[in-house]
């Protein structure tokens, strides 16, 4: 369907739209999860935005603000009808901008882009700061350590400074919805009352996924691995690495993962200070 693009509205999407997109990307085979969308919108309601025809939302994605540290762009999708006539690099475009915007002067904005995209992506500002991939095992049953047990809120505190360390600026907003939505199950890693680690898996469309995983060192993090390998059943369960992490490569093919494919994350401007050595699987590619 040939269109102008001058009759393109950008407009702010309300929580149906959102859900919306994550529909489309179900479609797609992104793989989101059934509760994902009412964590995000919650998460920053001003977040998200699309382009209408007339009255039909026809593309949209995420712009998601963290207190305006920190910006994060994702769920980038176009319905297919209307993609190749200039509407997703418009919308693109005018997200970005809009992101800005919204942030402090200098605060970055964070994306993971898939590989035919990249050049697109890096032609609009953005650098390559390393590649993510996705691994996909079925779950298992481990012997469970003695160290791990599920969060609490009143786990909150430490849990929220370990995820700063590892995300790179504070999410309070957002944990406090993730790590308790429904289908999901949490733990954590504490050794002489030192929390060393945490780790979630939610269901997903398609099996669960990790998200995050977050450990000290790799023993923790194999530990955590087990724990939501227990938890999947025999069900498939994925989990997305970053790869300049060579302690969590050699941990997925330890439990012989297979490869599915890859992304990288991606920064305009300064990339935040994160302890990437902890970063053992990432949260998601729709808010970082």
């Amino acid at each position: 369907m040939l269109l102008n693009t001058d009759e393109l509205q950008f407009l702010k999407l309300d929580l149906n739209g959102l859900k919306t997109l994550v529909t489309w990307a179900r479609l797609e085979g992104w793989n989101p999860g059934s509760f994902d969308a009412d964590v995000f919108y919650q998460t920053d309601p001003d977040g998200f935005y699309g382009y209408f025809l007339k009255d039909e939302l026809i593309g949209g994605g995420s712009i998601v603000s963290y207190d305006g540290l920190f910006g994060f762009m994702g769920f980038f999708i176009v319905k297919p009808e209307y993609r190749s006539q200039g509407v997703g690099m418009q919308l693109w475009y005018q997200r970005r901008d809009m992101l800005l915007s919204r942030l402090q002067p200098n605060a970055a904005i964070g994306m993971d882009g898939v590989a035919d995209m990249q050049p697109f992506y890096q032609k609009g500002g953005f650098k390559i700061s390393f590649k993510d991939e996705r691994y996909e095992r079925k779950g298992a049953s481990f012997k469970k350590s003695p160290y791990i047990s599920n969060i609490l809120k009143s786990d909150l505190h430490d849990i929220l400074s370990y995820d700063t360390q590892c995300f790179g600026v504070p999410r309070s907003k957002f944990l406090k919805l993730w790590l308790f939505m429904p289908e999901s199950k949490t733990f954590k890693y504490v050794e002489d009352d030192q929390l060393k680690g945490f780790a979630m898996i939610r269901k997903a469309n398609t099996g669960y996924k990790i998200c995050p995983l977050f450990a000290d060192n790799p023993v923790v993090a194999e530990a955590l691995y087990q724990a939501c390998l227990n938890a999947a059943g025999d069900g498939l369960i994925y989990i997305d690495i970053p790869v300049i992490n060579k302690a969590a490569l050699h941990l997925v093919n330890k439990y012989q993962a297979t490869y599915v494919f890859e992304c990288a994350r991606m920064y305009y401007g300064n990339a935040p200070k994160v302890e990437i050595d902890k970063v053992f699987g990432i949260t998601s590619f729709e808010l970082g």
